[in-house]
């Protein structure tokens, strides 16, 4: 809804056919209780000529995405669920996300516990601040109407727009709704740009209000960091002006020279921009597109869309791509009734991955290994994918060679490959724990003995603790049980370590 909005208010669209576009784009700014599906596609046309055969792997990948969602409930500003699916690859990832003020749980098919993230750890900064957060809230919400509005005021409506009666389904609920079908191009677009300014330029009121809303949300804020967080002995209050109309005033001033400075020589720069960057033509060509669908019902809320927008792009070695499409639809319902959402659900246990280290294993370990989450981390998105890179020659590294045999920090090469070390108290016997698999290693200092998940091992040379204190392992036998390979480059002496 957001990235449809803004392609709206780019456009302009002044009153069709008797609807007044511009306030029924304002009003869908207000976050009202609602109920909705909807479903979001992304596609990349790939320039072949250009593209390698990983470049072509990763955007058929991309191109396989797809995000559904089946049922979202929004009650206020802070309290929504969300029931739908990830699709990729033809498979299908199902998640749920509920949220209130104080939490945020997202739960998907084949977890054991569901992600939590807390939201009250941003209480304390507002507190710090003494920032009133709702009030905040408030004149924000009431400021992106205002906003949205005076953009669409000043812009006119592009060429081929329209509106018509139909007949829609919503829900299930057959409707009469206006149908507002709108396209536009890249080169209309950017056209659009030179009377946008021209209008704004003109309307010395209307920017004065703007100015005084802006000014109505920010000052508050500055005075609140300049009060708990003085930066260097800088008075941050003394950089505003005494009163709101000095303020509006002195704005208004700068925002209108700077316009009518802009519009003097606004041809002439354009055309040094489009000559110096060529590739500019492409992406506000006619290639470019947006083909929208809006579907509005007697009270101007927005009941149904339809869109898609082609960005056409200068295809080159670096960026192997002719355009980008995103397209999706949506209806809405029980607008500004009574929701009830689902509710945060905690009772099974969580991951908080707020407070809890989340490693490559611990991710992988909260999902069944058939599991499509699981496939999708362990194998499209590659986290247990490790590179470490030593130079024996560098002391950064510490890397020591005995007897043929090279040795490493414990430490160091455990924290690489994202394994805890646990040292057993009153004893040489050291504990590292595989994060992918959970497996333990047990190693004696100075013994020739290990156990490698559960199984007696024999070593060429044993783990020590040298002068300073840093115990030394044999850097093949300890990467190897943490499920990584080793190899070393003869002409430069690097010695690489890959865990898939």
């Amino acid at each position: 809804m957001p990235l449809v909005l803004m392609m709206v208010a780019l456009t302009g669209c002044q009153a069709v056919g008797g609807v007044d576009i511009s306030k029924a784009m304002a009003q869908s700014t207000t976050v009202k209780s609602v109920e909705s599906k909807q479903s979001l596609k992304i596609n990349i046309e790939p320039a072949t000529e250009l593209a390698t055969a990983k470049d072509l792997e990763m955007i058929e990948l991309i191109n396989s995405i797809s995000l559904d969602i089946s049922d979202a409930k929004v009650k206020d500003t802070s309290t929504a669920s969300v029931e739908g699916a990830v699709g990729f690859h033809g498979k299908k990832l199902p998640f749920h996300l509920s949220m209130n003020e104080k939490e945020m749980v997202i739960d998907m098919e084949g977890a054991q516990k569901p992600l939590y993230i807390s939201l009250e750890s941003l209480e304390g900064q507002d507190d710090l601040l003494m920032i009133d957060t709702e009030a905040l809230e408030k004149q924000i919400e009431e400021l992106s109407p205002k906003l949205l509005s005076f953009v669409m005021k000043h812009l006119s409506n592009p060429k081929n727009i329209s509106v018509t009666p139909v007949q829609e389904s919503v829900n299930g609920e057959t409707l009469s709704l206006s149908k507002l079908h709108m396209e536009i191009t890249g080169e209309e677009l950017l056209a659009m740009v030179k009377p946008f300014l021209e209008s704004v330029a003109k309307d010395e009121q209307g920017l004065k209000d703007l100015i005084g809303d802006l000014y109505d949300v920010i000052v508050p804020i500055i005075a609140a960091v300049n009060l708990t967080e003085p930066t260097d002995g800088v008075d941050l209050n003394a950089m505003i002006p005494e009163s709101k109309e000095v303020a509006v005033a002195s704005m208004y001033a700068m925002v209108k020279t700077g316009l009518d400075e802009i519009l003097v020589s606004y041809d002439q720069e354009l055309d040094k921009l489009l000559t110096e960057t060529p590739e500019l033509k492409t992406v506000f060509g006619t290639e470019t597109k947006l083909v929208l669908d809006y579907f509005l019902d007697s009270k101007l809320d927005v009941r149904k869309q339809n869109f898609e927008m082609k960005v056409a792009l200068p295809a080159s070695q670096d960026l192997p791509l002719q355009s980008v499409t995103v397209s999706g639809d949506s209806e809405q319902w029980n607008i500004g009734g009574d929701v009830t959402v689902d509710a945060v659900d905690t009772s099974a246990g969580v991951l908080d991955i707020m407070t809890t280290e989340i490693t490559p294993g611990t991710m992988l370990r909260n999902f069944d290994s058939n599991s499509v989450m699981y496939q999708l981390l362990k194998d499209e998105m590659s986290i247990t994918n490790k590179h470490v890179m030593l130079m024996p020659e560098d002391e950064y590294f510490g890397v020591v060679t005995e007897k043929n045999i090279t040795f490493v920090p414990l430490r160091y090469l455990s924290e690489e490959l994202d394994a805890e070390v646990k040292w057993t108290k009153g004893s040489d016997k050291i504990v590292v724990i595989d994060d992918i698999t959970g497996n333990e290693i047990v190693l004696t200092v100075g013994s020739n003995q290990a156990i490698v998940a559960g199984e007696e091992v024999n070593l060429t040379h044993p783990a020590y603790v040298n002068k300073n204190g840093t115990t030394y392992v044999p850097l093949r036998f300890v990467a190897e049980a943490l499920g990584a390979t080793v190899d070393k480059e003869k002409e430069t002496g690097w010695i690489y370590i890959v865990r898939p």
